[in-house]
């Protein structure tokens, strides 16, 4: 069963609102990305492109292949949080058609922004680190992300080796995951939404794209060993950057992963404490990293107001602080990446050590 938040009035969200949309009035703003995120994604797309011609059709010597290999790896991530992102939650652009135009770069890079809609937009920001709804919770048998799910001696392990499982993240998501969802027609257990003939054929053509794209041209090019040592590098340096960046934002120490009641189905909390008790920032006050994340490190913003860009976090994310300090609300922020990281490591060796309590 989905659970239900309570209705409260007047909600800590709608004080929230109210701020940030007299922010928006006062300063004259669009809250879409404006001129600063179309040059992230002209900057980005250019770097893609360049990389992958040169790599592919004028391949140069291994050690330099190999670099280049690693710059696409972050390149298709960071065109992910940038890109994507904003256009899947409608914030990249006023207008509808580019929206819909940079969520479907996702298709580009492997996955289907179809699945992706449901799966994070949907289910994931509803109803962040709910056990058995949240399927970003979901890591298989040898990942354990809540103290909701069971805990095997193999855990004991999981801050040691889970760069291993991170690196495969990329390949799991284009080569498992959206085929699973697809021929289940679930996420978990909560059904897709009906599948249009055109989002059908949308799915199958931008899979048979990104295989002529990054399978079959580069070993007609460079050959096949050449190829699956550049395709599996590309892949593993994307999985451990979107891993880590995901998993920063909702499982460290300090994040709560609540159930709802038994018997009312309902949680504790209503929607906007809940994801202020769910979600954490990390090094918000490192421009470089802001840029190349797509503002994902102010995740606390992002997840309260997931329509407006990323280019706009840091301004409402004083505002965020100041609320949380006038209601006593908690806002969660480690100050560094390499805390926040630390902290993740950290959780994920107290759940794989520690018989937490199981639901």
């Amino acid at each position: 069963m989905v659970p239900k938040f309570p209705a409260v009035r007047p909600s800590f969200h709608t004080v929230l609102k109210e701020r940030v949309s007299e922010y928006f009035e006062q300063k004259r703003l669009s809250t879409t990305g404006g001129w600063r995120i179309f040059s992230k994604a002209i900057i980005l797309s250019v770097a893609l492109i360049l990389l992958y011609i040169h790599l592919v059709f004028f391949t140069p010597v291994w050690y330099f292949a190999l670099i280049e290999c690693v710059l696409v790896g972050f390149v298709l991530s960071f065109i992910g949080f940038n890109v994507m992102h904003d256009g899947a939650h409608g914030s990249f652009s006023n207008s509808p058609t580019l929206n819909k135009i940079a969520a479907f770069s996702l298709n580009l890079l492997g996955g289907n922004a179809f699945m992706w809609n449901m799966k994070h937009n949907v289910i994931h920001h509803a109803f962040t680190n709910v056990h058995e709804v949240d399927d970003d919770l979901e890591g298989g048998i040898l990942l354990r992300l809540s103290e909701h799910q069971k805990r095997y001696k193999v855990h004991s392990f999981q801050h040691y080796y889970v760069w291993i499982l991170y690196a495969q993240l990329y390949l799991f998501w284009i080569f498992y995951s959206d085929y699973k969802k697809y021929f289940t027609g679930k996420i978990g257990d909560i059904p897709l939404k009906k599948m249009s003939i055109q989002d059908h054929l949308i799915f199958w053509k931008s899979k048979v794209l990104f295989l002529l794209i990054y399978m079959v041209l580069p070993i007609i090019f460079t050959g096949w060993l050449p190829w699956l040592i550049g395709f599996i590098t590309i892949t593993w340096v994307a999985g451990v950057v979107l891993s880590i960046v995901f998993q920063l934002a909702h499982t460290v120490e300090h994040t709560h992963f609540p159930l709802p009641n038994e018997a009312t189905g309902k949680m504790e909390d209503e929607w906007a404490i809940h994801q202020l008790k769910t979600t954490a920032n990390f090094a918000t006050g490192n421009k470089l990293i802001s840029w190349l994340v797509g503002g994902l490190n102010f995740q606390v913003e992002h997840h309260l107001f997931p329509r407006i860009s990323h280019v706009h976090y840091p301004a409402i994310s004083k505002i965020v602080k100041q609320a949380c300090e006038e209601y006593g609300v908690a806002y969660y922020e480690y100050a560094k990446m390499r805390e926040a990281i630390g902290s993740h490591l950290r959780y994920l060796r107290n759940l794989g050590q520690a018989d937490m309590a199981v639901a």
